[in-house]
């Protein structure tokens, strides 16, 4: 066992690891954060997306005892209270959503995306959406929701 301190969400939290505890461990099982899902534990799919210090990460491949003053936000972190983030809203609007599971790990990558280009264009949201699978759908919805959600976060209409 060994103690680390990790910003998640903004709020710091002092945790006991086991050395083969992953960060997707220590948010699901040790926080209850269940939003960063668990996919295939190979850093595949996506779906444990969430920031880490700034960048998208793949949760499941984090070793926590390696991740002592890192900074992480999660799908739960970008609400503001009961009300949604707009790449959250525009997933819903676009009918984005699907059955669901990919969409963590989809949201959280438009977020890193849109924090640094509030602008990108089609294939740069493909590019930052590459290593994230959905099995439901052919990414066009999931594509038209975060150019609107870029359109409405630079204050346009959408």
């Amino acid at each position: 066992m060994e103690p680390i301190r990790l910003t998640v969400n903004g709020e710091e939290q002092k945790i006991t690891v086991e050395k083969n505890w992953t960060l997707m461990y220590v948010l699901r099982e040790t926080l209850s954060l269940t939003g960063t899902k668990c996919g295939c534990k190979t850093g595949d799919c996506g779906a444990c997306k969430v920031i880490l210090d700034g960048k998208t990460v793949n949760s499941c491949l984090l070793p926590a005892h390696k991740l002592d003053g890192k900074s992480v936000v999660t799908i739960e972190g970008i609400a503001s209270g009961a009300e949604l983030h707009p790449i959250q809203q525009a997933f819903i609007d676009a009918g984005a959503v699907q059955c669901g599971f990919c969409t963590p790990g989809m949201v959280i990558s438009a977020k890193a995306l849109l924090d640094v280009n509030p602008d990108p264009s089609r294939d740069e949201i493909i590019e930052a959406i590459d290593n994230n699978l959905c099995r439901c759908t052919g990414y066009v919805k999931i594509i038209d929701a975060i150019e609107l959600a870029a359109v409405r976060m630079r204050g346009g209409a959408g």
